[in-house]
């Protein structure tokens, strides 16, 4: 693939081009999901009115023969083995396949973050009353001063009683990205697995599914792959799928087979093939120029405002932590209420996050955000400082 450089605007601007979105408002909200490129929403739409006039005939003939290339590519894409990849709904539902099909009993310790994703955090809260197992919770640093700082506060964590460590690759609230494959050869050493939610670092960073270390990892692809809401991914190394109890009723498939996680009714199938072209889309762009690319969006508009009066940017200082996500505050104001200024005076959206009392407004640009749209936000972020 071809390197094209995170400032080239003629070629952003041409890939910008392959998106449709509201011209109401400034949308720097993406990280809750993605848009789909125009030639990934025409296939999605052509797969859905092909569904819509086959049925039955479609699912029980058509149909598998188009998921077995589903799967093949996705393989493909992760880097990983045969039996090791089942797609799910979404992250939730493989976050809750892991932790509650994991063999955790009373008295189990699981290490989370306070920055974790809170509905991961409740499932794991479910746990520590239905089966007794305790929770130790971290607080992270916003701006560590390196990978060994997290991972030294993750091992001092660990107990005799330590079995597991929840790891989320991109914090959807900061931005901050967490050195998980550190994280995971640390804990092996301990004999504590790892469990990664890499919902937002899939398709939005530059890596293979096994380089990350861990031997379960759940995703979304309707975040920055573009896929249709309503498909996710689970990875399992192939020898710890035994390991995993199916969360919905299994009698079809062996207990080492990754598909027993499959069994939970009929999936829409339109949204499951339109995988092929999203990831045909961004193997078009690439994984490293992308990845470039969102962070360039983000450092051009934090490092505007960084220095501002009473501006609080709560993303690591080092553009390597982080990515297309970042968030900020300014002091006397609430995050609802910049949100509402950003909105109602500027037409531009975004969205509030908290972290260990923090206020944050998350900032999410994509690849059909302009400069000129980061622009605005800069010079609504100024008359709000200003005023």
């Amino acid at each position: 693939m071809k390197t094209i450089t995170a400032d080239d605007e003629a070629y952003w601007s041409d890939i910008r081009e392959q998106y449709t979105v509201s011209p109401d408002f400034i949308n720097l909200e993406n990280g809750y999901f993605g848009v789909q490129a125009r030639p990934v929403f025409e296939a999605f739409q052509r797969y859905q009115a092909q569904v819509n006039a086959e049925t039955s005939y479609f699912l029980r003939v058509r149909y598998a023969p188009m998921f077995v290339q589903v799967m093949q590519a996705l393989k493909d894409f992760c880097g990983v083995d045969e039996g090791e990849l089942v797609l799910t709904r979404n992250l939730i539902e493989g976050m809750n396949i892991l932790l509650q099909g994991y063999p955790l009993q009373a008295g189990d310790e699981v290490i989370l973050a306070t920055h974790d994703y809170d509905l991961v955090i409740d499932t794991l809260l479910m746990l520590e009353k239905r089966k007794q197992i305790q929770l130790r919770h971290l607080q992270l640093p916003l701006d560590p001063a390196s990978d060994e700082e997290i991972v030294a506060q993750y091992e001092q964590a660990i107990t005799p009683k330590t079995k597991l460590i929840l790891v989320t690759h991109v914090v959807h609230r900061t931005g901050q990205i967490m050195p998980v494959a550190k994280i995971t050869t640390m804990a092996r050493r301990h004999g504590v697995d790892v469990m990664v939610d890499a919902a937002h670092s899939f398709a939005h960073l530059n890596y293979r599914m096994t380089e990350l270390g861990a031997d379960f990892v759940a995703v979304n692809l309707h975040k920055w792959l573009g896929v249709p809401l309503g498909v996710g991914l689970l990875y399992i190394r192939k020898n710890r799928v035994l390991d995993i109890a199916p969360l919905f009723g299994n009698a079809k498939f062996a207990d080492n087979e990754i598909f027993k996680f499959t069994q939970v009714g009929t999936v829409p199938p339109a949204n499951v093939l339109t995988v092929l072209d999203a990831l045909k889309f961004h193997a078009s762009i690439g994984s490293a120029n992308k990845e470039a690319r969102l962070r360039y969006l983000t450092q051009y508009w934090v490092n505007q405002v960084r220095d501002l009066p009473d501006v609080r940017i709560m993303t690591p200082t080092d553009p390597q932590r982080s990515c297309a996500i970042a968030g900020f505050g300014i002091a006397g104001n609430s995050g609802h209420a910049i949100v509402d200024y950003l909105m109602r005076e500027h037409k531009i959206f975004t969205v509030t996050r908290e972290l260990d009392g923090h206020d944050i407004v998350r900032v999410t640009p994509h690849l059909y955000t302009s400069l000129e749209d980061l622009d605005k936000l800069v010079a609504a972020i100024k008359q709000l400082t200003q005023a």
